[in-house]
């Protein structure tokens, strides 16, 4: 049988006290990759918070898991070790400007316990090596263009060797030719082993790397039949 990695039953999503998704029902299996899809307020970036944390699964509006812990019961002091097991990239990228690329990679294994400074050398070159950019941990972000920068946040988000990678519009702010280098290097990562669940709203993107796909739409989730782009 698959591994579960995630799952939410009768669901009800939340931002603030709106409700913006009810009914949710998922689940994804370990070497899983699925797209979220939907408009701008449809709900995407709310359920993707309370997958990470951010906004909670309220006890009595469905239930949920993820990568072993459940979202009904998590607790505040419980969110950082919940974030260890997951990879998370973002749009912004959200690298530290002050320092580089190399130290934004050393600050999170420090932050997430690690002591041994070679063993935290080695992680770095083995991360910033899947994902092409092994020659550049020298260089600062802002000296890094937009594509290089994302390929760096996704080298942060496999430092923790997670279960489960939440990309929340990893392309959003990348030009189509940079967003199709992105979603192959997320693709060799799959392709290792590694699960995804990906926000977008590129549907260049879906059809050229067609996988499973989710929507959000009207308050509710459902699944998408895809259609295949001709190659």
């Amino acid at each position: 049988m698959s591994e579960v990695v995630l799952t939410l039953q009768n669901a009800q999503i939340f931002q603030r006290e709106n409700l913006v998704l009810s009914n949710v029902n998922l689940q994804i299996n370990k070497g899983d990759f699925v797209y979220l899809i939907g408009k701008t307020g449809s709900g995407k970036s709310s359920l993707m918070k309370t997958l990470y944390g951010d906004l909670p699964l309220e006890k009595g509006k469905g239930t949920g898991s993820i990568v072993g812990f459940d979202l009904n019961t998590l607790k505040e002091k419980e969110i950082p070790f919940l974030r260890r097991k997951l990879g998370i990239v973002f749009q912004d990228f959200k690298l530290l400007n002050d320092r580089s690329v190399f130290e934004n990679l050393f600050f999170v294994l420090k932050a997430t316990g690690w002591k041994d400074k070679d063993k935290m050398k080695a992680k770095i070159n083995e991360v910033l090596s899947k994902v092409g950019m092994e020659t550049k941990g020298f260089k600062m972000p802002f000296q890094l263009s937009g594509g290089e920068q994302q390929r760096i946040a996704i080298a942060r988000a496999l430092l923790n060797d997670p279960d489960l990678i939440l990309a929340d519009e990893p392309t959003g702010n990348l030009d189509p030719s940079t967003s199709v280098d992105v979603m192959n290097v997320l693709k060799e990562i799959h392709e290792s082993g590694k699960t995804i669940l990906m926000a977008t709203h590129d549907y260049a993107l879906i059809l050229k790397f067609p996988y499973k796909t989710i929507k959000c739409e009207g308050g509710e989730l459902f699944e998408v039949v895809q259609q295949r782009a001709a190659n």
